[in-house]
C-alpha cells in the first residue's frame, strides 16, 4: 500500500531519496509467517518489509522480524497517545493450540496484521508516530527491550491488555449510553454518532454470523458430495461412476469457494466488527474527557466561592487558595483543550471511517458476488454435462 505523507502545516521537506518527481510513499507488507519454538513457548514470527522515501526513515528498505506481541505493543502505544483517533483493530489471539498453528489461522492472522499496519501507515496522524517508526525499523532485541521497559498499562501482559480492552468495551454502554449517570454530553451530533456505531455493530455482527454459516454450509456440502462420490460402486454402471467423479469435482469447487469466502468476505466483516469495538473504546475516552472537563469546571466554581469567603474574612489562607485556583484554571483549560481535540479528531475520523468502510465493504460484497457466480456456473456446468448419461440410465 502506497502512503502519501500529509501535513497540516505545508508541504513535506524532500529527502535526498525522494526527488521532486516522485511523491512521498510508505509501503509495508507482512509476510513469511514461521513457527518459532516449541510447546507453550511456541509463537509465529512475521517478516515486516518497509519501503519508503520518507526522510524520517533510515533507508529506502528495511526488513524486520516481528511477533504478535509486537503488534499489540504498537496498538497499545497508539491508543494511549492518540486520543480521539480510531486505532485500527488487531485480530484476536487464539488460545486453542490446535487452531493457532493451523495454516488457515496463520494466513488469516497474517492478512489481518498486514491490514492493521497498513491502516496505521496510511493514517495522516498515526504514520508520523515515533512508535510506528520504531516498530518498522528496530532490531528484535531493541523491540523486546521496548516492550519489557514499559510501565503502567504497557507493563501488562498481552492477555491482560486484551482484557483491559474488553473491560473498556463492556463499560462503554454504561459510560457512553448513560447507564452510570456521570456528567454526559447533550449534543445531538454526539447522540447520532453513538447510535450509528451501536447499530453498525449489531448489523455487522449479524452479517458476519451469516457469512460464517455460509462458509460452513459450503464446506459441509462439499464433504457430503465427496462422500457421495466415494460411495458409488459399479453396480449402477458408468452413469453412477460419472456421478461420483462429478461429485468429487463439486466437492473441490465448494471447498475452494468456502476458503475464498472465508478470506475475502467473512474476514473483512469480522475486521469491521473489531473496528467498531475500537471506535467504542474511543467513545469511552471522549466520555471520560468530557466528564473530567465538567468536574474541573465545577471544582473551579467552588474554589471561587471559597476565595470570596477568604477575601471577606481577610484570611491568611487567601494566597494559598489563589495559587490553587490558578493551578485549577490551568488544569481546567488543559482538560477543555483535550476534550475539544478529541471531538475534532473524532469528527474527522468518522468521515474517514465511513469512506473506507464503503470501499472495503464494496470490495467484500463484490468478491462474494463474483465467487458465488463462478461457483454457480461451475456447479451448473458439472451437472449439465452429466444429465444426458443420467437420462439414458433412467429410460
Amino acid at each position: 500500500m502506497n502512503v502519501q505523507q500529509r501535513s497540516g502545516s505545508g508541504p513535506m521537506a524532500q529527502s535526498p531519496r525522494s526527488p521532486s518527481s516522485q511523491p512521498p510513499y510508505l509501503t509495508v507488507s507482512v509476510s513469511d509467517p514461521a513457527k518459532m519454538g516449541n510447546g507453550v513457548q511456541a509463537y509465529i514470527s512475521y517478516k515486516v518489509i518497509t519501503k519508503t522515501n520518507l526522510p524520517e526513515y533510515e533507508g529506502p528498505e528495511k526488513i524486520v522480524i516481528r511477533r504478535y506481541n509486537d503488534f499489540v505493543w504498537l496498538r497499545d502505544r497508539l491508543f494511549e497517545k492518540y486520543k480521539g483517533v480510531f486505532i485500527p483493530p488487531l485480530p484476536e489471539k487464539s488460545t486453542v493450540e490446535k487452531f493457532r498453528f493451523s495454516a488457515e489461522f496463520i494466513e488469516m492472522r497474517r492478512q489481518a496484521l498486514d491490514v492493521f499496519v497498513n491502516r496505521i501507515a496510511s493514517h495522516h496522524e498515526l504514520q508520523q508516530s515515533y512508535d510506528l517508526r520504531m516498530f518498522l525499523q528496530a532490531d528484535e532485541q531493541s523491540m523486546e527491550r521496548a516492550r519489557s521497559q514499559e510501565t503502567g498499562i504497557f507493563k501488562k501482559k498481552p492477555g491482560d491488555l486484551m482484557q483491559i480492552f474488553k473491560d473498556v468495551q463492556s463499560r462503554v454502554s454504561d459510560v457512553v449510553l448513560g447507564k452510570e449517570k456521570p456528567v454526559e454530553e447533550s449534543n445531538p451530533e454526539y447522540e447520532k454518532l453513538k447510535n450509528y456505531i451501536f447499530q453498525l455493530e449489531d448489523h455487522l455482527a449479524e452479517a458476519q454470523k451469516h457469512a460464517y454459516r455460509l462458509v460452513k454450509r459450503h464446506r459441509d456440502f462439499g464433504k457430503a458430495v465427496n462422500l457421495l462420490g466415494n460411495s458409488e460402486g459399479n453396480d449402477l454402471g458408468k452413469a453412477f461412476a460419472d456421478l461420483g467423479a462429478k461429485s468429487e469435482v463439486l466437492s473441490v469447487k465448494l471447498q475452494r469457494e468456502a476458503h475464498h469466502l472465508l478470506m475475502n468476505f467473512e474476514e473483512p466483516l469480522k475486521d469491521y466488527v473489531r473496528a467498531v469495538q475500537s471506535i467504542k473504546a474511543t467513545l469511552s475516552e471522549r466520555a471520560n474527557a468530557f466528564r473530567h472537563h465538567c468536574e474541573l469546571a465545577e471544582t473551579i466554581k467552588f474554589k471561587e466561592i471559597d476565595m470570596n469567603k477568604l477575601r471577606l474574612t481577610q484570611s491568611e489562607k487567601l494566597a494559598e487558595a489563589e495559587r490553587e485556583y490558578e493551578e485549577l484554571k490551568a488544569d481546567g483549560a488543559e482538560a477543555t483543550r483535550r476534550f475539544e481535540t478529541i471531538v475534532k479528531l473524532m469528527n474527522e475520523e468518522i468521515v474517514r471511517f465511513q469512506e473506507q468502510k464503503t470501499i472495503d465493504m464494496g470490495l467484500a460484497f463484490h468478491e462474494f458476488a463474483k465467487g458465488q457466480a463462478n461457483l454457480a456456473k461451475g456447479i451448473a456446468d458439472a451437472w449439465r454435462s452429466l444429465l444426458p448419461k443420467l437420462e439414458a440410465c433412467s429410460t
